[in-house]
This record gives C-alpha cells, structure tokens and sequence, in this order.
C-alpha cells in the first residue's frame, strides 16, 4: 500500500522517512524533528515534532505506539498509546511523549521517538437492544478470568 507524506519544512529533508527495521517489524520508527535537544524531565510530557504529514486512505488509521527500547531502558512512553492519526487529519505528526523514569531524557534531532502502525478500521453502527447475549464470562473483567 502506497501513502502519501510530506516533509513541512525543508532543514529537516536528511531524517529519514519512518521506517521498518527488519523485514518482520509491523511498526515504523519515526524520527524527531528539533531544532535544538529536548529534555524530558522525570514526571515531564513533552510534544516531539516530526516534520511530517500523512494522507491514509479512508477506512485506515496510523497508530503511534511507544518504542519498547525506550520504555524499558529510560522510561519513556508515548503517552496516550496507541494514539490514532485520522485518514482526514492533514497536520503535522507530533508525539506525545512522558517520561516515567528517574532520570532527565534527552531527545536530539534524528532520535527514533515512536513507531507508527497503520491499520484498517472498520466502521460500527449501534444497534441498541435491551438485552445482550449470554456468556460463559458474563461481565466479569479486570482479573476475572485469573491471572
């Protein structure tokens, strides 16, 4: 499948285009766009620009997901994970990224920040009922079915 990108701003044209690391990898890495570092203190949230923006067919989402080196070495999640870029939204790709470690985080231009996922979605339409079929889980949850 073919998406349309576009670079904002041409200082940033030398980071590469999210990109899958190994030939098995369902994610893309996407690359911070600064200008100068950012640091990220422990407790902190920071938007990260990417300098990019995308054009998904309708019926697919581009969903952005922490990078699991980043969370298990320093800490670092993109917050609401997985965030959704919308098939109409035409702005600029930014990551919301926390920092849950105990130490300051630096990001410079060029870091791999997150990873991008596009998806196909389907559509519902509610039917409202007053009853819904049974289950043998009925509606236990949180630990219901152990651990």
């Amino acid at each position: 499948m073919k998406v349309k990108i576009v670079r904002l701003s041409d200082k940033f044209n030398d980071l590469p285009l999210p990109e899958y690391q190994s030939e098995g990898s369902a994610g893309m890495d996407i690359y911070a766009a600064l200008e100068e570092p950012l640091v990220i203190p422990p407790g902190g949230i920071a938007l990260v620009p990417t300098n990019l923006a995308i054009a998904l067919p309708l019926g697919y989402e581009c969903q952005v997901r922490t990078r699991s080196g980043l969370a298990l070495k320093y800490g670092i999640f993109a917050l609401n994970s997985p965030g959704t870029i919308d098939s109409d939204y035409r702005g600029e790709i930014r990551i919301i990224l926390a920092n849950f470690g105990k130490e300051p985080f630096v990001i410079n231009c060029g870091d791999r920040i997150a990873q991008l996922v596009v998806a196909k979605y389907e559509k519902v339409e509610w039917e409202e009922t007053s009853s819904l079929p049974e289950t043998n889980r009925g509606s236990g949850g949180f630990g219901s079915t152990g651990i």
